[in-house]
């Protein structure tokens, strides 16, 4: 059974999926059952759990699991986090990601005449590894650098690195990133506008970004200067830029309603790079999951 692909005018970013949702979008991306039979707990029922652990922000073991009908839970808790690790591992949740954006290109949904560029810092409380202290905003954490386009649709896997890594020396691994991902999917981005803040200024960057075909506009980062630079005057248009306000820092702001990604509590990066990975496909799925 399909979907209806008709948006509604307030599109809802799904928490849980329905039978037909999961069917479509989820269930080709899971490993294949080698031998025995299936497990008593379908797998949509495993995944919704999964999800609701990354919306609610709860513990494993504070899993509202259902019970059966001796009264004991279903399933425990560590055999979920044990099937989210084996998804993980097997590249399940990257291949969700991009089903969802490609399903977004072939349908019309994307609009990357501007894709915008930022990244944000994760506080780590239990510490862990690809973990640094960064002392502009005072946390230990981990950074990430993702790409969306001007519709706030999520556009590939971002780079993550410790939060003491300066964004600036970030941006060519994230756009080698974001090149290969979109070539995956039949993408191209010539004549694309980049648009990046103060973070990113560098002569290598821009350098980076018009040999990939793409229009640089990042604003100037003139670090304490007295005085204007001398030379021709770079490529910059601040409405252009003011637009990431309704984009990529509206999409963070999406992000955080997934109470487990606002700290990182996983020891592993790993781990919680494919919950937002997960949160990232819903927020792409939001026109077609009610």
């Amino acid at each position: 059974m399909k979907i209806d692909r008709r948006s509604s005018k307030k599109p809802r970013i799904p928490v849980q999926l329905t039978q037909n949702e999961f069917d479509e979008f989820i269930c080709n991306a899971l490993p294949k059952r080698k031998r025995g039979p299936e497990g008593k707990v379908p797998r949509l029922k495993i995944f919704n759990y999964i999800l609701k652990l990354v919306y609610t922000g709860c513990q494993w073991k504070e899993l509202p699991i259902d019970k059966d009908e001796t009264g004991k839970s279903e399933i425990s808790p560590s055999r979920v986090f044990r099937i989210f690790k084996k998804w993980l591992n097997s590249g399940v949740f990257e291949k969700i990601f991009g089903h969802s954006v490609q399903l977004l290109f072939e349908e019309g949904r994307l609009d990357i005449s501007i894709i915008h560029g930022d990244g944000t810092t994760t506080a780590a409380k239990k510490g862990g590894d690809k973990i640094g202290s960064n002392g502009h905003k005072k946390m230990t954490g981990e950074k990430v650098v993702c790409f969306v386009d001007r519709l706030c649709n999520v556009l590939s896997p971002f780079t993550t690195a410790p939060g003491n890594a300066s964004e600036m020396t970030l941006m060519p691994k994230a756009l080698q990133d974001l090149k290969s991902f979109v070539k995956k999917i039949g993408m191209s981005l010539k004549g694309t506008i980049a648009s990046f803040d103060s973070g990113y200024d560098s002569k290598a960057n821009r350098k980076k970004i018009f040999n990939s075909g793409m229009i640089p506009n990042i604003k100037e980062n003139t670090r304490n200067r007295k005085k204007i630079k001398r030379g021709r005057k770079r490529l910059y248009n601040e409405e252009i830029f003011e637009e990431r306000f309704k984009t990529v820092e509206r999409v963070f702001a999406w992000e955080d309603k997934f109470k487990r990604l606002l700290i990182r509590f996983e020891r592993i990066s790993f781990h919680h790079f494919g919950m937002k990975l997960l949160a990232y496909t819903m927020i792409n799925l939001r026109y077609y999951c009610r």
